[in-house]
């Protein structure tokens, strides 16, 4: 538990560098665009402008710096070596952020917002170098096994001979008759239309079977 936020908190370090990188290489080239827009000198503006320095100077330290936190944190968080390397190499790295900030003399009598933020985030990066440095000394704890217990001897259980079953005398089967079908109810129009075609029926049968005479005469 103590590793994982020990990693999440290194986890939030890179995040702020990365978000600074990001801000150091964008916020000069806003300011550069602003300049142009009031100067109405665009060719005078690109001339002006270093870009490697701009790169270097703003965007590259704090992407280092965020790297190499993310690094430190996947180190501890998988319990691998070199996660005090990394972290070390992420604060010199992000060592220009104290440079943003003007510090006057007796500052810490009545420091800024701006100077108590730096100072406070620096005093937390040193705070974490220790907890990572000390993180490096644990060993893991190995929890021993419980041995199952032995389980106990099975204790014999006297069975009693089943009963013997008197012969019973087979019971007479009795098979019902079937009942006789009830006559169903038929609607006097369907009896009706049903004795027409047996009518008609019978008509045409005898029709078919009447013999033929045939006169000659």
């Amino acid at each position: 538990m103590l590793r994982k936020l020990i990693a999440s908190l290194i986890a939030v370090y890179a995040i702020a560098f990365a978000f600074g990188a990001l801000t150091a290489v964008r916020w000069p080239s806003i300011m550069m665009m602003v300049s142009w827009i009031l100067h109405d000198d665009v060719a005078a503006g690109l001339e002006a402008v270093d870009w490697r320095a701009l790169g270097i100077a703003y965007g590259a330290p704090y992407l280092l710096a965020a790297l190499c936190f993310y690094a430190s944190a996947a180190m501890i968080a998988g319990r691998r070596h070199g996660g005090v390397l990394w972290y070390i190499m992420g604060l010199a790295a992000g060592f220009p952020t104290v440079y943003l900030v003007r510090f006057s003399d007796g500052w810490w009598n009545n420091p800024t917002p701006a100077e108590g933020a730096v100072a406070g985030a620096g005093i937390g990066a040193l705070l974490l170098l220790s907890a990572v440095y000390e993180l490096r000394k644990r060993k893991p704890v190995r929890v021993p096994l419980a041995e199952p217990a032995p389980a106990p001897a099975a204790q014999p259980v006297a069975v009693a001979p089943a009963p013997e079953l008197q012969a019973e005398p087979a019971a007479a089967i009795v098979r019902k008759r079937p009942a006789a079908p009830k006559p169903t109810f038929v609607p006097a129009a369907i009896a009706r239309q049903r004795a027409s075609f047996a009518a008609h029926g019978r008509r045409m049968h005898a029709k078919q079977n009447r013999p033929i005479t045939i006169r000659l005469f």
